[in-house]
């Protein structure tokens, strides 16, 4: 049976050490977060994805959800239990606005949460996993009157919250959404239409079930621009706050999928439901997109989840499964053979795991502070600086995080060899359940397109500027110290290489569009390797100055990031070779070709 261990040791050092948070930035929450407070917040968030999710992890994937003919849905066995117990415990809102409920603290406490739960038992943290997102949504743009009617309860847990986009002819073109949004005499509007891929559209584990949903009202013109946001419960909420009859909408099925067995994917039909017109009429893609770049970011933390708990197992695995002996010698004499921790290449798919995982984990949690800023801080300098690295970060974070976490699950079942694809081993179900995360929130080549396309050249690309500069500077001002140099070399490397690419898309881009589109891929990717080598680079000058020695002793985790920067950081040049090849070859066959 697969085991977890939340990395509470590893987090508590990130924020404690690497970004302090104590008094570093004065905001709400955050100032006065004492160590004490935040390890045993982490502690006792480790201890419940232990011991209450885990154990639910494989028997929710074998049982599945159930569809009833009412269009109810029941989730697996202990979800429910578990499940109160996880909004009696105040984790949903951890993160939340202190004025409606919430917590208060920093973001980036709440995106550990999350790791820890999703790793966990990813399936059960995705039914609230959009909550917060829509919680997001209407403070941003909802009215007095609908965040006080729907914030707390989804801040507290007590009601969950979805996200209604993709539509059968309609996924991530979408100009062409069909939803019809019909207004009513009182300024309601009712709604017809379909929405597919919807995770947790429809369980019985929240009260209700608060959905918003891209419509557009009915004469309102075609493509984006003619879209609204629509908040849309599953139970009507009356004016004081109580629940009133079931709306107009309806789980048409659960979609049978690959992996996530245990959430229920849904078909949801709007036959007439009544609606709230969220934000104001034909901006609602503008209001979708704070929800959905929040969401992105939650998917990125999928993938550092997974990879984290294959790498757990995998080890532990490696550590206990004897086949063969170690080259130079064997290093159990006694038994009849060493344990494939011994071998090389079982070494080196560890190692390139581990190394990810922990620099993939600063870079989630570096960005999360900088949204707490965004959110928080009373100096517009600073909120719009840390708008920007978002912006710029997000799908960075989504795509990388994620394509890389579904390749080191599968370098984790490798190493179980055969067993690894057995059911009883869990490590076929990291596999599949990882997949999805490379999809959806779209798709990882859009992604690349919307950094390159869209997030790079914005405001003539002051936040790669800043980026690129704050690198730099962290390059400069400690050029001097030779324990860092193993770092410091091939970041400074994969940081040319990234202004190289850059420069190649403002020479080439702009003539031939499809040289931008062909590398945006690799490019993406690139951006990744530096940004988590940017936080390796971070991690060791935090642990020197912790006065941790010249010399780390042989587990310690810059042996991890050494072997980040010489084996993997090298690949800025592949990238930078891919990219400046230009669209030629690519566009070239036609498509009878294929």
């Amino acid at each position: 049976m697969p085991r977890y261990t939340a990395p509470v040791a590893e987090v508590a050092f990130l924020l404690d050490r690497v970004f302090p948070m104590e008094g570093s930035t004065g905001l709400p929450g955050l100032a006065d977060l004492s160590p004490e407070t935040l390890q045993a917040v982490l502690t006792q968030a480790g201890r419940f994805a232990e011991t209450v999710l885990q154990p639910l992890n494989q028997s929710g994937d074998r049982e599945g959800c159930r569809r009833h003919e009412d269009g109810s849905v029941e989730t697996p066995p202990g979800f429910r239990a578990a499940y109160h117990r996880y909004v009696e415990g105040g984790w949903p809102a951890v993160s939340g606005d202190a004025g409606f409920g919430g917590q208060g603290l920093s973001l980036a406490v709440g995106a550990m949460v999350n790791e820890f739960c999703t790793s966990a038992n990813m399936a059960f943290t995705m039914v609230s996993g959009l909550t917060q997102s829509a919680c997001s949504a209407i403070l941003a743009h909802g009215s007095a009157a609908q965040k006080a009617l729907y914030v707390p309860k989804l801040v507290a847990g007590a009601w969950c919250g979805t996200m209604n986009l993709t539509e059968p002819q309609c996924g991530t073109d979408l100009g062409l959404i069909r939803t019809k949004a019909v207004p009513q005499a009182d300024g309601s509007y009712r709604l017809f239409g379909q929405k597919i891929f919807i995770s947790a559209g429809e369980h019985d584990l929240a009260e209700n079930i608060v959905h918003l949903v891209l419509a557009r009202i009915e004469g309102a013109p075609a493509g984006t621009k003619g879209l609204s946001l629509f908040v849309a419960p599953k139970l009507i909420v009356r004016p004081d706050g109580s629940l009133g009859p079931r709306n107009a909408l309806l789980c048409g099925s659960i979609e049978r999928k690959m992996g996530l067995h245990a959430n229920p994917t849904c078909v949801m039909d709007y036959d007439g439901a009544e609606g709230e017109l969220l934000g104001e009429a034909g901006r609602g893609l503008q209001a979708m997109f704070v929800m959905m770049n929040q969401a992105r970011i939650g998917v990125a933390t999928q993938g550092l989840a997974l990879s984290e708990v294959a790498y757990q197992n995998a080890a532990a695995y490696a550590k206990e499964r004897r086949q063969g002996r170690a080259l130079k010698a064997p290093r159990s004499p006694e038994a009849p053979a060493d344990p494939i921790i011994v071998h090389p290449d079982v070494r080196r798919a560890l190692m390139s795991i581990r190394a990810f995982n922990l620099g993939a984990r600063a870079l989630l949690v570096w960005t999360a502070l900088k949204a707490d800023i965004a959110r928080r801080s009373p100096d517009a300098a600073a909120r719009d600086a840390a708008e920007d690295l978002l912006g710029l970060m997000t799908p960075v974070l989504k795509g990388v995080l994620t394509d890389t976490g579904v390749r080191n699950c599968i370098e984790a079942q490798q190493v179980f060899g055969g067993y690894g694809y057995i059911v009883e081993a869990g490590m076929e179900q990291f596999v599949r359940d990882a997949r999805i995360t490379a999809v959806y929130e779209g798709t990882n080549g859009i992604q690349a397109l919307d950094l390159v396309g869209r997030k790079l050249p914005r405001d003539g690309g002051r936040a790669f500027t800043a980026f690129t500069k704050e690198v730099a500077s962290f390059l400069k001002a400690r050029a001097g110290d030779t324990r860092l140099a193993p770092f410091l070399g091939p970041l400074k490397q994969g940081l040319d290489h990234l202004q190289q690419a850059t420069l190649w898309f403002m020479q080439h881009g702009l003539r031939d569009p499809d040289n931008a589109a062909a590398g945006a891929y690799d490019y993406m990717h690139m951006f990744g390797l530096v940004a988590i080598g940017y936080m390796w680079a971070r991690i060791a000058a935090a642990t020197f100055a912790g006065g941790d020695g010249d010399a780390p002793p042989e587990d310690g985790r810059l042996l991890f990031g050494r072997f980040f920067m010489e084996r993997t950081m090298p690949e800025t040049a592949a990238h930078l070779a891919r990219i400046t090849a230009g669209a030629a070859t690519l566009v070239a066959p036609p498509a009878e070709a294929f």
